[in-house]
């Protein structure tokens, strides 16, 4: 049984299920599997490197759609270079960081390795300019992680036929997003990975529909991983899905990440294995609970900077707790449902499940009545 909603017209995909990733491949697969991908532009520090890799989706999607996801703080936060920026770290902060990672036995780069400058896609101007790019390109929808795009944005999408979509995690944002002009919501649950709200996806999802109305279509985004899940989001009223943890096995994903140790920290993770935090980006934000993060909620810890600063603080900690070898300190993004996942799988396979086991629920469902 093939699944089809308002979403799948209105953004011309055959199943109603959206994947946000940060890896170009896993977004290709997404949307040739007939979902939409949706690539996540905050790792592009460089807004050439995103337009080289949107040239890239343009050849390799098959000719289906795909989206791209910024990052535009409704507030704009303090501007300048990494470098500049750098300053306005705490020593205290930075002792803590090193004497953390001296803890861990974390080891520093390996020779030849340069530090980066930290994920500088969450300032204003930044996402700016990923947008200027994304704009440039057939991408079908721009979505925006931290609410309503400016209204220029908005505008600018519009007269290049793009839509516009949000994140919401209270009612209350999704009717403000839908009065500045987004066209979808995504109602994303306290059960997310990366940057969350603080209520569940059951009790949120029908209140961002109701708060909406009919007119706009709902996404229902956080502890989705299987066809049963999309059931449930579309009997609470949801318009499609929008997942992100779901790819983080997949095969896809691991040309984006290489390091064994993440792949051996997500396969082994179980729902309790999450923890909600503002290590990550200043922002709360779900991670893989581990070391790393306890270390964070020790007596003695620091409270983390506002964005962008925490994440130009834990920069080059991030690279190196990544290159360590060690599962149990990897600073991983990750939604409650990654405790379903048990094995790596092509996202041709995991989108082919998805849809089956959805119209298999639905089925079930209807011989209910």
């Amino acid at each position: 049984m093939t699944v089809r909603t308002r979403l799948c017209d209105l953004l011309g995909i055959e199943h109603p299920i959206v994947g946000f990733t940060p890896s170009e491949h896993v977004a290709a697969a997404v949307s040739r599997a007939g979902g939409l991908g949706v690539l996540g532009c905050v790792r592009f520090n460089d807004p050439a490197e995103l337009d080289t890799v949107l040239d890239w989706m343009d050849k390799n999607t098959g000719g289906h759609p795909y989206g791209i996801d910024v990052v535009m703080p409704a507030q704009v936060p303090a501007e300048g270079a990494a470098r500049d920026l750098n300053q306005l770290i705490p020593e205290a902060h930075q002792a803590f960081v090193a004497q953390t990672l001296l803890r861990l036995g974390v080891p520093p780069l390996p020779d030849g390795a340069q530090a980066a400058d930290g994920v500088l896609g969450w300032l204003h101007s930044v996402a700016r300019k990923h947008v200027e790019v994304a704009l440039a390109h057939p991408a079908r929808l721009i979505a925006n992680a931290l609410g309503p795009p400016p209204p220029d944005v908005i505008a600018s999408a519009h007269d290049r036929g793009m839509l516009v979509a949000a994140l919401a995690g209270k009612p209350e944002h999704a009717r403000r997003q839908v009065a500045s002009g987004v066209d979808i919501v995504v109602a994303q649950g306290y059960e997310a990975g990366g940057h969350t709200g603080e209520i569940a996806s059951m009790v949120l999802v029908p209140e961002v529909v109701d708060a909406v109305g009919p007119q706009t279509p709902v996404l229902a985004a956080g502890g989705i991983g299987s066809g049963r899940q999309i059931a449930a989001a579309l009997a609470l009223g949801a318009a499609g899905a929008w997942m992100g943890s779901a790819w983080l096995l997949t095969q896809e994903y691991q040309q984006l990440s290489t390091a064994p140790a993440v792949q051996q920290a997500l396969l082994k993770a179980t729902s309790s294995d999450t923890v909600r935090s503002r290590i990550y980006s200043g922002k709360p934000a779900r991670l893989l609970k581990n070391k790393w993060t306890d270390a964070w909620e020790q007596p003695g810890a620091p409270e983390p900077l506002p964005m962008p600063l925490q994440n130009l603080l834990v920069s080059e900690a991030h690279q190196r707790l990544m290159h360590s070898g060690q599962p149990d300190v990897v600073p991983m993004p990750a939604g409650q449902v990654i405790g379903r996942i048990t094995e790596v799988r092509p996202v041709a396979d995991v989108m082919a499940a998805l849809v089956r086991e959805t119209g298999e629920v639905l089925d079930r469902l209807g011989g209910l009545r």
